[in-house]
């Protein structure tokens, strides 16, 4: 099946990638430098999949990091991850974003072109579409962000296909996700942040474990049925699929896909619907909003359907439910 390097395999989506390429038989070579992960993860991932995979502890804004790991395995394909990711962090710290984000991109992309690699599968976002009006298709291009995170994604998808346009031999997958929530169905892997979560669903898993008083929602004021923001919610497995489907059908050259459900939830919907999937309460408070929030954001999802033969089946209830058991038996 080839050899896929993963940058960002300890995180959140990575992880449920890895477990996904594993189990489907690719041969997975692992980066993360855990500024946002566990090393437990790794062991999780052995024990998941009954299968062995070579990880570098590295930074991959690290030119030297990363040439060391192209040079010591013969890398079919990248998938690149590795990001700093909180929305409402970008827009206090920007240069941290644009730093990292940025720099990462460049190095793996420079790598790949000096070592023959010619598929690069790049963790997009939501977010590069702006202000727009939803629902937001591939044919929508990348706009003014409304936040630095999603400027970094814009950055770095005019810099992948570039590269690609100057390089016939490599291609470009551009997958813009949009809102990944629940976790492994076995409770072995998920999503955990370092300390207060900026994502909602692990805020949530949080409160209902007592590791938190209350989910603070920022804003019910918004142009929505119930004041708050409305988000296209994907199980973060479904998302993971969604990857090996890129790897495997799409074409040369750049493309573009959306990856979502193509409904939206809202936040207080969400908050009930967990509350229903798992029987437990879930205290919060409405505070202002918070910088770099759009109203509302859903995908269009048939291009993935029509070309990647991918389309995302688990629902809202499994999203729920899937958070909640890994947070009460792995959740730290």
């Amino acid at each position: 099946m080839g050899s896929i390097l993963v940058s960002g395999g300890t995180g959140f989506i990575g992880s449920h990638t890895c477990a996904v390429l594993l189990n489907e038989g690719y041969s997975l070579i692992a980066a993360d430098n855990f500024s946002n992960s566990s090393p437990k993860v790794l062991d999780a991932l052995r024990r998941l999949t009954g299968r062995d995979f070579r990880f570098y502890e590295a930074d991959v804004t690290n030119a030297g990091c990363v040439e060391k790991i192209f040079a010591e395995n013969d890398i079919d394909g990248v998938i690149h991850f590795a990001a700093h990711k909180a929305v409402g962090e970008s827009v206090a710290n920007p240069l941290k974003y644009y730093s990292n984000n940025i720099n990462a991109s460049i190095v793996l992309a420079r790598a790949c072109c000096e070592h023959g690699v010619r598929k690069f599968v790049f963790s997009s976002s939501a977010t590069v579409y702006g202000f727009g009006n939803p629902p937001f298709a591939e044919d929508m291009p990348p706009v003014f962000a409304a936040n630095p995170y999603g400027m970094t994604k814009v950055i770095c998808e005019r810099i992948l296909t570039d590269t690609a346009n100057a390089n016939k031999d490599f291609s470009v997958i551009l997958l813009r996700y949009f809102n990944p929530v629940g976790a492994h169905e076995s409770g072995m892997i998920g999503e955990m942040p370092g300390g207060v979560p900026n994502n909602l669903m692990p805020y949530i898993t949080q409160v209902a474990k007592g590791k938190l008083k209350e989910l603070r929602i920022f804003g019910d004021d918004y142009d929505t049925p119930d004041g708050t923001c409305i988000r296209d919610y994907i199980h973060v497995m479904d998302l993971a699929e969604g990857h090996t489907a890129a790897l495997k059908n799409a074409p040369e050259g750049v493309s573009v896909y959306n990856l979502g459900t193509g409904r939206g939830t809202s936040v207080l919907e969400l908050v009930r619907a967990f509350e229903a999937a798992n029987g437990i309460k879930i205290p919060y408070t409405i505070v202002g909003r918070r910088a770099g929030d759009i109203a509302v954001s859903y995908a269009s999802a048939d291009k993935a359907q029509k070309f990647l033969g991918w389309k995302a089946k688990r629902t809202i209830n499994d999203m729920c439910r899937d958070a909640w058991n890994f947070e009460k038996n792995y959740g730290e």
